[in-house]
Order: C-alpha cells, then sequence, then structure tokens
C-alpha cells in the first residue's frame, strides 16, 4: 500500500484507507475503486494524496471502469439485494402491461408477491439518490410505477397510516397509471408537446385505469380510487372529476406526490430528469391548494434527512459538504465549498443539483 498524489490515480484504483474531509467526514471509505466521479470529488475537496491497494484490482476491473460511461457510474446503480428485487419487478411488469393490453386478468397476487419482496428492502431505498441500475427511457412508466410505489410505501408509514394500509397503498402507487395500457403509445412517447386534443385523450387514463382495477378483488377501494384521482388537486381544479380534498381519498393524495416526484425526477423521451431539490421546492409551492400540506411537508423532511457531511454538487458545479440544516428551508442547507459556507437560503439562484455521497 502507497500514498499516491491524486493526480496520478487511475480509474480503477483501490483505496487503501478511509479518506476524510477538511471538516473530519469520511469522504470514501477503504475499498473504495476510483471512477471519474471520485476524482472529481477528491480534486473538489482539494486531497492531496490518498492510499491505494492495487494489488487486488486486476487490469481488467481498471479497463471496465475506464469504458464505462460516467453518466452510468453511480452509488445507486451497483448491485445490490434492493436492485435486483426492482429488476425482477420491472420484468415482470412489463409482461403484465404487455399480456393486460391482449385482454388476459391481472396476476395480482404474483404482483403483490414480488412487491412485497421488494420492500423487504426498502430501508435501503434512498428517495432522492436512487438510480435503476438499468434505465431505458421507452420503460419510463414502469420505472414511474415502482419507485411510485416504493414512495407511497414509505410515505404511508411517515404519515402514520395503520401497517394493513401500507401494502394496498404501495399497490395503489404502482399500478396508479396502468390506464396508460389504453392509450394510444405514439402520445405516450411524443418527443413534442401534446396538442388539446392528445392531451385530453391522456386525461383518460385515470378513468381507464380505474375500469381496469375495480372488479379485482384483491385491491381495497382505496388503491383502486388511486388510479382514478391521482391527479385530482386539493382546490378541485385537478381531473377527471374536478373533486376536492374532501373527495379525495388518502391513498390518491400519497400516490399523487409520489408520482409527481418521480415524473420529474426521470428521463422522459421529451426531456431530461430535474434536479430532486427543485422538484421537492416544486412540491412544496403546490402543497398550496394542490396537494396535501400535511403530507407534502412530512415527506420533504423526511427525505431531505440528510447528516452533515453529505456531499452534494451545486447547480453551478461546485462539489461541498452540507455542514447545517434549517429545519424551516429542508431543501436549502448550509455547504461548506473549500472552507467557504454557501448558505443556499440566502443563494436563491444556487441550488443542490445532486447528492454525490
Amino acid at each position: 500500500m502507497a500514498a499516491v498524489n491524486v493526480s496520478q490515480l487511475k480509474l480503477g484504483d483501490k483505496i487503501g484507507e478511509d479518506v476524510l474531509t477538511p471538516l473530519g467526514g469520511v469522504l470514501f471509505q477503504k475499498g473504495k475503486i476510483i471512477t471519474p466521479k471520485e476524482l472529481e470529488i477528491l480534486q473538489a475537496f482539494l486531497v492531496t494524496s490518498v492510499a491505494v491497494d492495487n494489488g487486488t484490482v486486476t487490469s481488467k476491473a481498471k479497463e471496465e471502469v475506464q469504458e464505462e460511461p460516467r453518466a452510468e457510474r453511480t452509488e445507486q446503480a451497483e448491485s445490490s439485494p434492493l436492485q435486483n428485487e426492482y429488476e425482477k419487478l420491472l420484468t415482470l411488469l412489463r409482461k403484465v402491461f404487455e399480456s393486460y393490453v391482449t385482454g388476459e386478468g391481472l396476476p395480482i397476487m404474483d404482483i403483490r408477491s414480488q412487491l412485497e419482496k421488494l420492500l423487504l428492502h426498502v430501508q435501503s431505498y434512498k428517495i432522492l439518490t436512487f438510480m435503476p441500475r438499468q434505465f431505458n427511457e421507452r420503460d419510463y412508466l414502469l420505472h414511474n410505477s415502482i419507485t411510485s410505489a416504493m414512495t407511497s410505501y414509505l410515505i404511508a408509514q411517515w404519515t402514520g397510516f395503520p401497517q394493513k394500509d401500507w401494502m394496498q397503498i404501495a399497490l395503489g402507487g404502482l399500478l396508479h397509471d396502468i390506464g396508460n395500457i389504453r392509450i394510444d403509445k405514439e402520445i405516450l412517447t411524443k418527443p413534442n408537446p401534446l396538442t388539446g386534443e392528445e392531451k385530453e385523450e391522456m386525461k383518460r387514463h385515470t378513468v381507464l385505469g380505474y375500469q381496469l382495477l375495480k372488479n379485482v378483488a384483491a385491491l381495497n377501494e382505496g388503491a383502486k380510487l388511486a388510479a382514478l384521482q391521482h391527479h385530482e388537486k386539493v382546490d378541485g381544479s385537478g381531473y377527471p372529476l374536478g373533486i376536492d380534498a374532501t373527495q379525495i381519498h388518502p391513498y390518491a393524495k400519497i400516490v399523487s406526490i409520489a408520482d409527481i416526484f418521480h415524473a420529474m425526477t426521470l428521463n422522459k423521451a421529451y426531456r431530461k430528469a430535474a434536479s430532486p431539490y427543485l422538484v421537492l421546492e416544486q412540491i412544496q409551492e403546490d402543497a398550496f391548494g394542490k396537494l396535501d400540506p400535511a403530507y407534502v411537508t412530512v415527506f420533504v423532511n423526511k427525505v431531505t434527512q440528510f447528516h452533515n457531511g453529505t456531499v452534494v454538487k451545486l447547480s453551478d458545479g461546485r462539489i461541498g459538504e452540507i455542514v447545517f440544516s434549517d429545519a424551516k428551508h429542508p431543501t436549502r442547507p448550509w455547504v461548506s465549498i473549500g472552507g467557504v459556507i454557501v448558505n443556499l437560503t440566502v443563494e436563491r439562484q444556487l441550488h443542490i443539483k445532486e447528492v454525490l455521497k
């Protein structure tokens, strides 16, 4: 093991000792493999050298890291039980949606069984940083469905729903967009803005989804109504019925928050994913008249509970670590960059673009 200057590190090198930030936090643990992202973080924190143990890293492994596109190198994309069960559910859901189009019945018990296996690992699911290991834009609806299920499950716990409701709320999140299988695929994948007529056609997915689920005995009424009502707004401005907060089912209020978050933070054919922090701020604004304010407050506070030392990238490209989080402004903590504190509650032109570690 030897200390190596950061400028001389090679992709695929293995860190031999923990690397600390200037404030004493662990930047990288022993055993971490160097990729372009790790190099960027080391340079941003002005780390001059690290202990490297190259004895267990093969040249082939280095070549694989070198060749792998940087955009695909994320902590969350590495193999894990969560990712494995996620991919099994993705495969099952793809087959189900394809067969459902032809009129076959919904294998709800198979779906529930695989969802239960996924949710056994939900505590390792980090909403703001999770990235499916394999993502293709043509599978956007499937990814939105699965992530909405996991997020809805957690919101149900956080907001104090009885345990008997958690799985039904997760199923409501998983199947909330199932009506889209009856919508013209050209509309669903259109890379340009929809016409007024196409928008009206898209809105039909809520009613179509409810019709597909209404006779599924294994779903309770709340899970079915999540498909019908997840685009309703608490002020009555939503669709398809234009009902207000007093008539929207609690399940639908939860699924609506999850759906909006993931719809904006997943890549689509016609637009790239937005920063999760900007999306959270938009959801906070929508809490006034659009979404349930109590559920929104719990959701935002829970997903932004980062420990001091969390490494983030700002919208101007700079990298730093969170040193203080203001409970009144959970999406805008203080970030230390090279010893200088950037208070995001003051510097409103900046926002957190990405959580790196």
